[in-house]
């Protein structure tokens, strides 16, 4: 039985079964700060005093709107533990989904991080009649510090009024109503309750090994206003594991070397970055060194689990470890026991080589409306397989939906049923009932298929699924990470609904393909010269056509069309989980996209 069934109640656990002086910790002027348990439980009682002192009463909702530090837990941590409900922001978000947020939660307090963020709160504040208070995480004259909260509640506690409340919280109460981005429409709140998030800290942290006796660390840097990361910020708690936050994305390299995690989590992308960087250094080797890496690059793309390649191929990634491979651990700090990877698929040659690199990548699957943790891979290789999302979790149920819609034999819709299925969307007891049946199955809109009866494999999401006007369905998600393989393909979607043929937008890796144009003598004032060569559009045409070789031929991309940037949160074009939004995309490049089709 889990030792706690109120998320408030994980701190007081975490303090009396570890008592870590470092549970939380970053870096300001140069230094790492910490912050014991003891810290965490005194600052976040302090804070809600404060809230509670501000007027506000259970049930009330607190935005947060901040990168990770801290003072994001304090926030977050003193609303669970007075009944308020925290509604976590991304900081990259429009101010007109600010607006729709703010006011759809009836938010009456708001977490801000920094000018920026707040001069979009003040843009919206006027058509937020609910929204009565802010509060800085960083010192600004024109709003109050975090700390002003927090002293308000040093100076009136209300310690017997916090423990009334806490009585009575139950484990269906909401602690966290969370808006998804989603690819297309107006964002919904998931509502997770504290019996939803808790049954997935223990059952995710059963991911982790067994037995752990030694002090570890983990670095985050995936935004903590989506669930992913901040369940397994909980787990990291729950399993006394110190967390220390990377002072921004393009200093992680730095961080890792310094804090020298055990565990960290992160999204496809990034892996993608850092084993183009990999690579691209190889490149720049001469002679053996070259041919040394080369040769252990290709031996850990074909890495097999259990054994499978046989004794003279581990013999030789033997001496691949010790002469390359630990270079690569190195540069993660040395200390790396496994990186968990989710939000989007994985491609599965990066499973492979930094598995066989000693740097074990578990996928698993999951979603906001599943608090979120479905399946992952594990690290018994008996639980494990490349180009899966591993088995469900603990006390969570998968099954394949095969009634609706065009799959291939033993495909289907994804469907979930558990304690970690949410309470359904806020307000819209409609789009509620369209995805959770009377049978409490949640229908999640991804296609996949069950590998041994055992192993859950993604192969499409529902919603992305097309059909040409040659009545062919094309799945473009498998073909987009295919087609990412190639060192010049950045990014890339495939598209083509009820079009003749399937055709594809591609984003080139700016750094190789620049590197190729120097070894070839081109001349070039800006991508967009760059991209309008014909030696590069046949370099391109040429990884098309390798990659189209793997799929059948009316799924093959006909056309591509080349983007002069790089596609972004910012610019509109991905989700902040940095996955595709589809249709802005279409949108934005419609004009592309009819030359392709018009010109063909």
């Amino acid at each position: 039985m889990p030792e706690f069934k109120l998320l408030f109640e994980l701190l007081p656990y975490a303090r009396e079964k570890y008592n870590l002086a470092d549970q939380l910790a970053c870096k300001r002027d140069g230094k790492w700060h910490t912050y014991s348990q003891d810290d965490f439980i005194r600052i976040t009682d302090h804070l809600a005093f404060g809230l509670m002192a501000d007027g506000l009463q259970p049930g009330d909702k607190v935005a947060i709107i901040s990168m990770n530090r801290p003072e994001w837990n304090f926030a977050d941590f003193a609303c669970i533990k007075s009944g308020l409900i925290t509604v976590p922001m991304y900081p990259t978000l429009s101010s007109k989904d600010y607006e729709f947020i703010l006011n759809d939660a009836e938010v009456k307090v708001v977490f801000v991080e920094n000018a920026e963020i707040l001069a979009k709160v003040q843009e919206v504040q006027e058509r937020v009649p609910s929204l009565k208070k802010i509060y800085s995480f960083q010192e600004m004259a024109e709003v109050a510090h975090w700390k002003a909260c927090l002293h308000q509640g040093e100076e009136h506690p209300q310690p017997e009024r916090l423990q009334d409340i806490q009585n009575s919280i139950r484990p269906s109460d909401l602690f966290t109503i969370i808006y998804t981005s989603g690819t297309t429409g107006v964002p919904k709140g998931v509502m997770l309750t504290h019996s939803n998030i808790v049954s997935n800290i223990i059952s995710a942290s059963k991911i982790f090994p067994e037995g752990r006796t030694a002090y570890t660390k983990a670095l985050s840097f995936l935004p903590l206003c989506h669930i992913f990361e901040r369940m397994v910020t909980f787990a990291y708690m729950y399993l006394g594991i110190a967390i220390y936050y990377a002072e921004s994305m393009d200093t992680i390299g730095d961080n890792l070397k310094e804090v020298r995690p055990h565990y960290f989590t992160t999204v496809p992308r990034l892996l993608e970055k850092v084993y183009d960087k990999i690579v691209a250094k190889g490149q720049e080797l001469t002679g053996l060194k070259k041919k040394l890496f080369f040769w252990a690059l290709n031996l850990g793309l074909r890495y097999e689990l259990h054994h499978a390649n046989g004794f003279w191929y581990h013999l030789q990634l033997a001496l691949a470890n010790k002469i390359i491979f630990s270079k690569w651990r190195e540069a993660l700090g040395g200390n790396v026991q496994f990186i968990f990877s989710g939000a989007a698929a994985l491609q599965p040659r990066l499973a492979r080589v930094f598995t066989a690199a000693g740097i074990i990548v578990l996928e698993g699957y999951g979603l906001s409306e599943t608090s979120p943790v479905v399946t992952a891979n594990r690290i018994e290789e008996e639980n494990r397989m490349f180009g899966t999302v591993g088995v469900p979790i603990d006390d969570v149920e998968v099954r394949i939906d095969t009634r609706d819609g065009d799959y291939r034999p033993g495909e289907g819709e994804i469907c979930v049923r558990g304690p970690n299925v949410m309470a359904g969307y806020y307000k819209r007891p409609d789009l509620t009932a369209e995805v959770i049946d009377k049978d409490g199955w949640f229908h999640t809109g991804d296609v996949g298929m069950l590998i041994n009866g055992r192993f859950l494999k993604i192969t499409d999401r529902k919603k992305e699924v097309f059909k040409t006007s040659g009545g062919k369905y094309v799945a473009p998600q498998p073909m987009e990470n295919k087609f990412k393989e190639s060192i010049y393909i950045e990014q890339v979607m495939v598209l083509g609904e009820n079009r003749k043929f399937p055709a594809a937008l591609i984003v080139p890796a700016w750094d190789a393909l620049k590197k190729w144009a120097d070894r070839n003598g081109l001349k070039y004032a800006n991508h967009q010269e760059l991209i309008a060569q014909d030696s590069v559009r046949k370099l391109f045409q040429s990884e098309v056509d390798k990659y189209n070789a793997e799929f059948g031929s009316w799924e093959q991309v006909k056309k591509f069309e080349l983007i002069p940037h790089d596609w972004s949160v910012d610019g509109g074009e991905m989700t902040p989980t940095l996955k595709l939004r589809r249709k802005p995309i279409l949108e934005k490049y419609a004009a592309l996209v009819e030359k392709m089709y018009t010109e063909a």
